[in-house]
């Protein structure tokens, strides 16, 4: 009885132009045959970005490296500069009230 553990790229979707959203299910098999599998999500945008006391902002750009190739492809065609000047200039426009 042989039991693996595998993880698979369901999906890869761009959303709002700068969201990346990825789906990886976790295969469980015995002997080949599956027997469990459960979904994972989780969204990369082009930056970490915050605002300090002084209403100064920093965006750090998001280490992709240690994404799946695939996603870092995706993410690498996706985020033109343009995409990146479009995100900073959304994120700073929002307000927390």
């Amino acid at each position: 009885m042989a039991i693996t553990k595998e993880a698979v790229i369901e999906k890869i979707e761009v959303v709002s132009s700068w969201n990346i959203q990825v789906a990886t299910d976790t295969v469980i098999k015995e002997d080949g045959t599956e027997i469990s599998r459960s979904r994972h999500r989780h969204v990369l945008t082009p930056f970490a970005s915050s605002k300090d006391s002084d209403d100064k902002w920093t965006h750090t750009a998001t280490d992709i490296s240690g994404e799946d190739s695939a996603v870092q492809a995706i993410a690498n065609a996706a985020w033109t500069d343009t995409v990146k000047a479009n995100y900073k200039t959304f994120t700073e426009a929002q307000t927390i009230g």
